[in-house]
């Protein structure tokens, strides 16, 4: 039996030392939580895509705005003619067999005068269209700082818990000392210390799956802020218990109307609706008659007339043309009625899609409002819990060295100990995320700048 224990002793040593230095063995980065979100900030996908839409959302509002302005447009062109060529000379048109150089120019300018409103309602649709832009980026980085939060403190919570893990296996190391000295001064039997022998190779059995999950979360912090092969994140410790309960004694309707106020994703939504209303009223203005004013200015040259370039295209053939244009529409194939059609099928939609949001918000209060709750409740009741437990440890061990308790009862003080500091240390860090997880479901998460 102690030949099978040395075994399974070695093999878990042999498991930490391997697990250790693999993590030795990799390129360190010492980073804290602030860090941590700038990193996420740079590498998230789809926080940079909704950045990179913003430019387009900004140049779709300086268009609208500047539609209110007119339209300009240079035009040139040079041609050359061959052939048969008609000129009127003395009042008789004379055709000459020759080649005939062109210069022509001109400068277009045109400028809608009523067309329904629909330049002012495209304006105010871009306008809200961009400042939705600007709310749901505004929610995105939320949610990088709310991803980057959960795995940060879960790892700071595996450092936890292995510090628990490793400091039970060096007192119950310390514990077999003691039972082999009384083993040999005959105060204990032989059973006593292979039971804690066993005890031992467990406690080192649990030091090792304690390892390999600070492992496995360090490495998925390490992927999600896409660092380099083979670099670990090294954390810098926080304070979970420096946190003040700011949600304590609120209720469930003064959470949901802070939210309501702060929830950047629901704003986005409102903005959104009014934005495709507006879309949808001005493709209307197009059933309506438009009114334009333009201006023309043309001139050219060519090589049939003696004179020269410069007087030809200034003070012979300039022409200008100053006019209003006036477009009824009749029949265009249903063409504004499809646009329309389509215009209110979106608003419908994002009326639609507005309403599931606010029902997320409602879900999302509401599950952090509970999680919250159980989470104070639990923080303190594990509190208790290891109090009592150092206590019975402290009498049984007293016991079991004065020979009254036997190893059984010190083998159950000793891991009920362990549980209770385990799932306090679980307990204090699930409510500081529950204080994070808040604060992101009510939308007055402040991003680290």
């Amino acid at each position: 039996m102690k030949r099978l224990f040395m075994f399974k002793k070695y093999i878990a040593l042999l498991i930490v030392v391997m697990i250790t230095g693999t993590i030795q063995a990799q390129d360190t980065l010492r980073i804290d939580f602030r860090k941590a979100v700038d990193l996420a900030l740079s590498a998230n996908a789809a926080y940079q895509t909704q950045s990179n839409n913003m430019e387009v959302l900004k140049l779709q509002k300086q268009s609208a705005f500047l539609s209110h302005f007119p339209n300009a447009n240079i035009n040139s062109s040079l041609s050359q003619q061959s052939g048969q060529q008609f000129q009127q000379i003395e009042g008789e048109i004379v055709v000459t067999n020759v080649t005939n150089e062109i210069v022509n120019a001109g400068l277009n300018m045109s400028m809608p005068i009523f067309n329904a409103g629909r330049r002012i309602l495209d304006t105010q649709s871009a306008k809200l269209a961009y400042e939705a832009g600007e709310k749901g980026l505004d929610r995105a980085s939320q949610q990088v700082m709310f991803d980057v939060a959960r795995r940060y403190l879960q790892v700071l919570l595996d450092q936890e818990i292995v510090r628990i893990s490793l400091e039970n296996l060096d007192n119950q190391k310390e514990t077999l000392r003691q039972i082999e000295g009384f083993v040999d001064a005959g105060l204990r039997t032989l059973s006593d210390k292979y039971n804690q022998e066993s005890e031992v190779a467990r406690l080192e059995s649990v030091l090792v799956d304690a390892e390999l999950q600070y492992e496995n979360d360090v490495w998925d912090l390490s992927e999600y802020l896409l660092l380099e092969p083979g670099v670990v994140p090294v954390l810098e410790s926080v304070d979970p218990k420096s946190g003040e309960l700011r949600f304590d004694g609120m209720g469930m309707q003064e959470l949901y109307e802070i939210a309501q106020l702060n929830r950047a994703d629901g704003t986005q939504q409102d903005l959104l609706v009014t934005s495709y209303k507006k879309d949808m009223q001005a493709i209307k203005a197009m059933y309506y008659p438009r009114i334009g004013a333009f201006y023309n200015y043309n001139t050219f040259f060519t090589s049939l007339d003696d004179r020269n370039l410069q007087d030809q295209l200034w003070k012979v053939y300039p022409q200008n043309t100053l006019g209003l244009s006036l477009s009824i529409p009749i029949f265009n194939n249903f063409q504004t009625r499809l646009d329309v059609s389509r215009s209110k099928v979106a608003y419908k939609n994002q009326i639609l899609q507005k309403e599931s949001v606010d029902r997320k918000i409602y879900q999302d209060v509401k599950l952090a409002y509970l999680n919250y709750m159980a989470a104070v409740k639990k923080e303190t009741n594990t509190g208790i819990q290891v109090l009592a437990a150092k206590e019975a440890q402290i009498a049984i061990a007293e016991r079991f060295r004065l020979g009254i308790s036997n190893f059984v009862d010190l083998a159950t003080a000793n891991q009920q100990l362990v549980a209770a500091q385990s799932d306090q240390a679980q307990a204090i860090y699930t409510l500081y995320f529950q204080e994070v997880l808040m604060q992101h479901a009510l939308g007055t998460l402040e991003v680290l700048e």
